[in-house]
């Protein structure tokens, strides 16, 4: 996955800085939305964005 600040990935996704440290401090839940465009801006499957599954690969 890409290494990148919270900041540079609020420019590339338009989600608010401060709600990305929430999600990634588990204050709270991001709506499905919010997951489908992080699994499709780093590329990886929505089961792997949940930690549902090791495998990052979406399926095709």
């Amino acid at each position: 996955m890409r290494k990148k600040t919270q900041l540079q990935l609020q420019m590339d996704t338009g989600i608010e800085q401060a709600l990305l440290s929430k999600y990634e401090t588990g204050v709270r839940v991001p709506p499905t939305e919010t997951l489908m465009l992080l699994a499709d801006y780093y590329n990886v499957s929505m089961d792997y964005i949940m930690k549902r599954t090791d495998n990052p690969k979406v399926n095709e």
